[in-house]
């Protein structure tokens, strides 16, 4: 059984279709995302999108989509879909779609007459390529395909106009060509897995629409590059591969990389494991050894608050534990270096944030509760307590211990939690003072901390955390607890009544200050 199955009535309706979209990732920073009609409605969307560290660290759109036509007795069926101005819709391939499914790779069924053609897509696993298999299935009579890349070679974050500066030339490889646009980048390896032709005729395809940023009032115009296109006969039942990537492949060696990636893929048969196929594209290895989880495509990097709050439900609930240790390495690293005010030395963002550390101490918690107490005291007991010291000595710079046990901290002028949004600098709900997940988050801390400390008879961390925890139990009901049976989102003075979902983690952690009349 399929989890993800769409039949012709939702593909051929773009009001439907168009709102579904579809992104894989490459586990080391790569994507590529697009709509399920291959329609691009915002400008991070694109076939081949890469980071780019030694031009300037974000994203960049090399190859923004691929259509296919199909050729039959000198008639072109374009297999495209693109918005220009007017609500035009040019070419109109959905409207040839009969099935979109995903179980291992996204896959579309088009029907062109008598003509029944499949394409298969994957994203190759650390590796900036993109593999597309058509396959047909059906068909009456001599039948070709033609390919137009179309090329951006831009930041995601911005838009491409036709210019004088692109380098529309391109060299011939084996079955294809390398093209590259601008200096900086790398060169855009386009290959077919069986012998073709390449005309080169480039071209500007002018004013293509981003209708999701028109909603949201950005620019939403793009010319893009067509350097020209390639012809290839297929037979009933043959296969062929389209290859776009940052590096040659070798035609023969295609349709094995195909396979053996599509063999990793964690198939969606169950919602489990969607949920699983969903988590593994967040995980990122990084050529260092060192491994992250991404905190979203196409923006975020990997910031620290995000990793450690998505770290146990990506990799133990997926029941890799092994991988929760890789990752948990490269956190570890950074938090202690942090802890000694030094460079991090790797690329995790936002470790300053106050509530970094006590998001940290939860993960490892998760950990617990899977591999036991004992297991997890030999790998992360020294740097919970590391941690829990860092913070009860107030060696945070904006984390700061009240003599009623709660943790305070200034957000005025800056997020400091999880709501960071900001205008003109400033966040939008500056939360500051004692706030309801903090001191949460401490209280389960402290405890989790006194409870690894039985592993090995530390009776005075065990006692020292244990007493403070019972004056953060006391302090935290009488600060945030309220008349109307809820608690204060936050308390600097004057407590803030707002009705959040905060709150909510004082009652789902393993350690709760509240008692369950209060629950």
């Amino acid at each position: 059984m399929s989890y993800l199955k769409f039949d012709t009535n939702l593909m051929i309706n773009l009001e439907q279709s168009l709102t579904k979209e579809m992104l894989r990732t490459n586990k080391s920073g790569a994507y590529s995302f697009s709509t399920i009609v291959d329609c691009n409605t915002r400008k991070y969307h694109g076939l081949l999108v890469i980071p780019m560290p030694e031009l300037d660290g974000e994203n960049h759109v090399l190859m923004s989509s691929l259509d296919a036509t199909v050729i039959q007795r000198g008639a072109e069926f374009n297999l495209g879909l693109h918005k220009y101005p007017g609500d035009n819709y040019s070419p109109k391939g959905h409207k040839y779609i009969r099935e979109y499914t995903c179980d291992y790779n996204p896959s579309t069924i088009y029907r062109v007459g008598g003509v029944i053609l499949s394409r298969d897509v994957i994203f190759v696993s650390h590796e900036n390529r993109l593999l597309v298999r058509y396959t047909l299935l059906e068909a009456h009579s001599p039948t070709s395909l033609r390919f137009r890349p179309f090329l951006a070679f831009r930041n995601a974050n911005s838009l491409c106009r036709e210019n004088a500066q692109a380098n529309t030339s391109c060299e011939p490889i084996d079955n294809g060509i390398k093209i590259c646009l601008y200096p900086g980048y790398p060169e855009l390896h386009l290959q077919l897995s069986v012998k073709n032709t390449f005309t080169y005729a480039p071209d500007w395809y002018r004013n293509i629409e981003y209708m999701k940023d028109q909603e949201q009032g950005y620019d939403y115009q793009e010319d893009l590059l067509v350097p020209g296109y390639f012809d290839v006969s297929l037979k009933k039942g043959q296969s062929i591969l389209f290859s776009a990537g940052t590096s040659p492949l070798a035609p023969n060696r295609m349709s094995h990389v195909f396979k053996a990636e599509t063999s990793l893929r964690t198939p969606r048969t169950s919602f489990t494991n969607c949920l699983k196929n969903a988590a593994y594209q967040f995980y990122n290895k990084h050529e260092d050894g060192q491994r992250y989880i991404i905190a979203g495509y196409p923006w975020f990097t990997y910031r620290a608050r995000d990793m450690f709050i998505a770290l146990p439900g990506s990799t133990i609930s997926a029941k890799d534990p092994g991988l929760f240790e890789a990752i948990m390495q490269t956190g570890e690293k950074a938090i202690r270096n942090f802890m000694a005010k030094q460079p991090l030395d790797c690329a995790i963002t936002g470790m300053d944030k106050p509530d970094v550390l006590l998001w940290a101490i939860w993960a490892i918690q998760q950990y617990a509760l899977f591999a036991g107490n004992e297991e997890c005291h030999r790998l992360y007991g020294e740097l919970v307590v590391e941690m829990l010291d860092f913070i009860r000595n107030q060696r945070h710079d904006n984390l700061f211990l009240h003599d009623n046990g709660l943790l305070y901290t200034d957000g005025l002028d800056k997020p400091v939690s999880w709501m960071d949004s900001t205008i003109y600098d400033k966040p939008i709900v500056p939360r500051s003072g004692y706030l309801v997940e903090f001191n949460a988050l401490w209280y389960n801390a402290l405890r989790f901390g006194a409870e690894l400390a039985t592993m090995t008879d530390d009776t005075y961390h065990k006692e020292s955390y244990d007493k403070l925890a019972t004056q953060v139990e006391a302090s935290f009901v009488q600060v945030f607890m309220n008349r109307y049976g809820y608690l204060h989102d936050y308390v600097n003075g004057m407590p803030d009544w707002s009705v959040r979902p905060n709150q909510i983690f004082a009652v789902s952690l393993p350690y709760s200050p509240l008692d369950r009349m209060q629950m």
